[in-house]
């Protein structure tokens, strides 16, 4: 079982397959856990070990899972994406492509933001974001009545105010779009993207749209593509296509 470590910050990661590297990250809210590929709507560690370095991780303090370190209030996706791109640092990851299901979108879009010359290319499966019509916002209650009581109970040194303040900058500074970056950050986007839409509570199309009216290279898969067996394939291969056109050439793009 692998460990990346840094600090007080401790992230369990796997890795499978050879090739261009692909950071994939599961969805499951603040829950997102290497385990749950086992659980999505699609297995992206199978699904692209034959063309990829695939590299996956609990995230940070994810219930169920191994990896753990402060609660990183005045900055959370900013925390997150630290530990996503200090975990390629580790291992002597330059520049790499960033699959994100779920929470992985605003994931992958703050990775971007934090290190635009590092990622070739991301593609966003299903991504969360804030739906304006709801007085309170899925993501935020889902924090709160999912994720929080679970980790306070294991781990008696946090404290209630820490947790609530860290839920509100997650989902209510910026309680608009996909939380972590701001439109005008995706309106000035030169990565590739593809976004692989869905319409359920925490994933709105709406959000799906948006990006690809703003970001300037942007892609969308197929939709609805989780249906049958046979349109998931076809998305899923729609992906790996976008994945391998935009690799660096010297990787064999």
């Amino acid at each position: 079982m692998p460990f990346y470590e840094k600090g007080d910050v401790r992230i369990r990661y796997e890795e499978v397959g050879s090739g261009f590297p692909l950071l994939v990250t599961p969805g499951g809210g603040l829950n997102s856990r290497l385990s749950n590929w086992n659980t999505g709507v699609f297995n992206a560690m199978e699904a692209f070990k034959d063309d990829f370095r695939v590299i996956t991780m609990d995230q940070r303090n994810a219930n169920g899972g191994e990896s753990t370190g402060p609660i990183p209030v005045d900055d959370p996706w900013g925390a997150f994406a630290d530990d996503q791109i200090g975990l390629m640092d580790h291992l002597g990851i330059r520049e790499f492509a960033f699959l994100g299901c779920c929470i992985g979108g605003p994931f992958v879009l703050k990775a971007i933001e934090r290190a635009p010359d590092r990622i070739v290319a991301g593609v966003l499966c299903q991504p969360v974001g804030h739906r304006p019509e709801n007085a309170e916002d899925v993501m935020f209650n889902s924090g709160r009545d999912t994720w929080a009581p679970e980790l306070l109970k294991n781990r008696p040194e946090l404290s209630q105010t820490d947790i609530d303040q860290y839920l509100h900058n997650l989902y209510m500074v910026q309680p608009d779009f996909v939380y972590s970056v701001t439109r005008d950050f995706v309106r000035n986007c030169q990565t590739p993207l593809l976004v692989m839409p869905d319409d359920v509570p925490a994933h709105p199309y709406q959000v799906c749209v948006d990006v690809l009216e703003l970001a300037p290279n942007a892609e969308v898969t197929i939709y609805p593509w989780k249906d049958t067996p046979e349109l998931k394939a076809q998305a899923i291969e729609q992906a790996r296509a976008f994945l391998k056109a935009h690799l660096p050439v010297t990787a064999g793009g």
